[in-house]
């Protein structure tokens, strides 16, 4: 029993010990008595994300060449919702824990803050000057490809631009289709929820499309290794001079707390810097002070240290947790399901890997590994925002790219915001 014990775990814990716990999560979830608030819902959560990670992981096909547990996590969580196995209490509880109660804030929060900070200096400051240039890339042979392929099959040119093509690298839900919802509406007469109607399911089905080409990116990215710096955004990374010599991290209680305490402060720094400037998202500032901060070197190496703890066990033990919240609370499996038609699901996946090949290529000519240049700088355009850039990462195995997903879901979303005004009008 031990050596079976030592060979084969779930959440570290041996398989007879994880199923008696979690079957008095699951009684409980059924019986309707499981606790309210942040205990139910994270105690659901852990069960199943860890038994759905373990399918999607082991599953042929899936694992290879889908992006394996997250995707496996986030639609078959979001399939419980849909036809109500889940019961309505449970789902309720999860999904206020995950929006009013902020848990994806939180997640993000920890990501932003301690994946900036754990960054080499000089590295971030070569990385962000080129970053611009690869969304344009991406942004630029998406739309050309969508409005040509939706000329040739019949939908319309301007059509799959507009309704397809632009909310799909817009930011996400939030802060892409609903204002595009209200730019759109203005310009062509109709009202915000008739282009709601449109948009939404394209938004839909181009998040799940991404996450399931960030799977394929990462099984390319084995298959070819000279197109991915295996998470490492740029290709000379290895020549930036290292500021100090990083002795080998212990991890003490105390600085997770401190990390804690940064990535809060820092998410709250981003929320007033929105009051006073709300065009800029909240992420937006938090990644801008973050980043501030650690190009200005004001901010001892002790303490980055440990936001980059923080961040490293938010990633480890909470990520299979998020990615059930983000099916149940944030995916409509009806939308997707009920977008399907040949001709939107070719301009949805052109558009999706348009916006991949034009950041990867453009990506490659500013110093950028094309994979990685891919996912960021493409892949987090094309899906819902925050949620998505998760999701996405998760699916192609590197989160630590989270500053930069975080720059193309709030940054690059204003950019098409503006970008859209002015198609508009020239179209």
């Amino acid at each position: 029993m031990m050596k079976s014990e030592s060979k084969f775990t779930l959440m570290g814990l041996p398989v007879w010990i994880f199923a008696i716990l979690s079957a008095i999560i699951l009684a409980a979830t059924y019986l309707k008595v499981l606790p309210k608030g942040m205990i139910g819902a994270f105690a659901l959560m852990m069960v199943l994300g860890t038994v759905l990670n373990l399918i999607g992981n082991k599953t042929p096909i899936i694992k290879d060449y889908l992006g394996g547990g997250p995707i496996v996590i986030i639609f078959a969580s979001a399939a419980l919702v849909t036809y109500k196995v889940l019961p309505k209490e449970a789902v309720e509880n999860v999904t206020t824990f995950m929006k009013a109660g902020g848990f994806l804030n939180f997640y993000i929060a920890a990501l932003i803050t301690g994946s900036i900070l754990g960054m080499n200096r000089k590295l971030l400051i070569k990385a962000s000057v080129r970053y611009l240039p690869a969304i344009i890339g991406g942004v630029i042979v998406s739309l050309l490809l969508v409005g040509i392929t939706g000329a040739l099959i019949g939908y319309g040119a301007k059509e799959a631009i507009l309704f397809i093509g632009v909310p799909i690298v817009g930011g996400g839900m939030g802060a892409g289709a609903v204002p595009l919802s209200k730019i759109f509406g203005t310009g062509m007469g109709k009202t915000p929820a008739e282009m709601l109607s449109i948009m939404v399911p394209a938004v839909a089905m181009g998040n799940a499309l991404s996450i399931v080409v960030g799977g394929l990116l990462d099984r390319l990215g084995k298959i070819k290794p000279s197109l991915t710096g295996n998470g490492a955004l740029m290709i000379d990374s290895s020549k930036v001079v290292v500021e100090e010599k990083e002795e080998e991290e212990k991890i003490e209680f105390k600085k997770l707390g401190i990390g804690i305490f940064m990535a809060v402060a820092f998410y709250t720094l981003g929320t007033i810097l929105h009051k006073y400037v709300p065009s800029i998202h909240s992420y937006a500032w938090m990644i801008l002070s973050v980043a501030a901060v650690k190009i200005m070197g004001i901010m001892p190496r002790k303490y980055e240290k440990a936001a980059h703890q923080w961040f490293q066990f938010v990633m480890t033990n909470f990520t299979a947790v998020l990615l059930v919240g983000i099916g149940v609370a944030y995916t409509n499996l009806s939308q997707v399901i009920s977008a399907f038609s040949i001709q939107y699901v070719i301009l949805v996946a052109v558009t999706v890997i348009g916006v991949a090949i034009g950041s990867g290529v453009v990506g490659r000519l500013v110093g950028f590994y094309p994979i990685e240049a891919s996912i960021t700088a493409g892949l987090c355009m094309a899906n819902m925002g925050g949620t998505g850039d998760v999701a996405v990462l998760s699916a192609s195995k590197r989160m630590k790219l989270m500053p930069f997903a975080q720059i193309s879901s709030r940054i690059g979303g204003a950019f098409i915001l503006i970008l859209a005004s002015i198609l508009l009008k020239l179209i």
